[in-house]
């Protein structure tokens, strides 16, 4: 078993509030989990500032392979949305074997 994560630190675009945040946020994370049912994906850093954010995501697989690929499309999809910019993409994965 593998275990995939992500962590995508986002710069939102022309955003004054948390309220503009939100409106952002929750749409972009509702469109990740709506084309990959099987990934779990959360707000999960930066929640006091209005322009930036940090979304995770995780996924549970057989195979690595399986879980890089899931990543990279979750991270490709978040990447071409035109009022955000991607600051960086973390990626890490994680194998029943390790201690």
């Amino acid at each position: 078993m593998y275990i995939g994560a992500l962590t995508l630190d986002i710069l939102l675009g022309d955003v004054h509030s948390l309220k503009q945040k939100r409106s952002v946020v929750r749409p972009l994370i509702a469109e990740v989990l709506r084309r990959f049912p099987a990934v779990a994906v959360a707000e999960t850093g930066h929640l006091d500032l209005h322009r930036r954010s940090e979304i995770g995501v995780a996924v549970v697989s057989a195979t690595a392979s399986n879980c890089d690929e899931v990543l990279r499309a979750c991270e490709r999809l978040v990447a071409f949305h035109p009022e955000i910019e991607l600051l960086s993409a973390r990626h890490r994965l994680f194998n029943e074997d390790e201690d």
